[in-house]
């Protein structure tokens, strides 16, 4: 199945733009991960959408041939310490400010889902930062952020995976650091790890860390 340009409501070509996505916002132990990707005008990407109405198969075939088409992405990461110091919304638009200064060449313009855009203290290091959109539901909505959620999430996961090895007994190859029952109760038995965000409420008891 083959796609045509992007086009604005009125029919004109959007033109050059990247799509901006996010994973592991909402998890509790591990970065969260960023990804920028530039769709070519005309590609070849069968089932794109949202990264989490596919299956983890789907996602990694998918995810090869974004790589393979793309005409440039990338990925930018904030770890847990920074995470805590700054708060997930703040590192979730820092890790897609990273994701941006990587891609080359950086488009004229931007998507991003949700409804934040990149604040401009990130941006400072860009000769001409790039016009940026907010769209809620973007994953669904716009091929290109479709194609940054699936790369953010399968490269988190294949991360959690081997984080997996390095902090056992988590759990965190299974649920790549979401809240589950699994998860939490092997924070109870063990206290968190390096790679835990310790500002999260579930993560400490309320008399052992800032909540969010």
């Amino acid at each position: 199945m083959r796609r045509a340009p992007a086009r604005h409501g009125d029919g004109t070509d959007i033109g050059p733009h990247a799509g901006l996505d996010e994973a592991g916002r909402g998890c509790l132990a591990g970065p969260v991960m960023a990804a920028a990707v530039m769709l070519p005008a005309v590609y070849d990407l069968p089932g794109l959408t949202d990264s989490k109405k596919l299956s983890p198969g789907r996602r990694d075939i998918l995810a090869a041939a974004i790589k393979a088409q793309a005409e440039t992405w990338a990925i930018g990461v904030v770890w847990p310490a920074e995470i805590d110091r700054i708060n997930i919304l703040a590192a979730s638009l820092l890790a897609m400010a990273k994701a941006l200064r990587r891609l080359s060449p950086i488009p004229p313009l931007v998507f991003i889902d949700g409804n934040q855009t990149i604040p401009a203290r990130n941006l400072t290091r860009f000769a001409a930062p790039p016009v940026q959109r907010a769209v809620v539901g973007g994953d669904l909505l716009v091929p290109a952020i479709s194609a940054a959620s699936i790369l953010a999430k399968t490269i988190r996961d294949r991360l959690m995976t081997k984080l997996d090895a390095r902090f056992p007994g988590y759990g965190l190859a299974q649920h790549k650091g979401y809240g589950t029952a699994v998860h939490l109760a092997a924070l109870a038995r063990l206290g968190p790890s390096p790679i835990h965000r310790l500002t999260f409420a579930r993560v400490r008891p309320p008399d052992q860390g800032r909540l969010l």
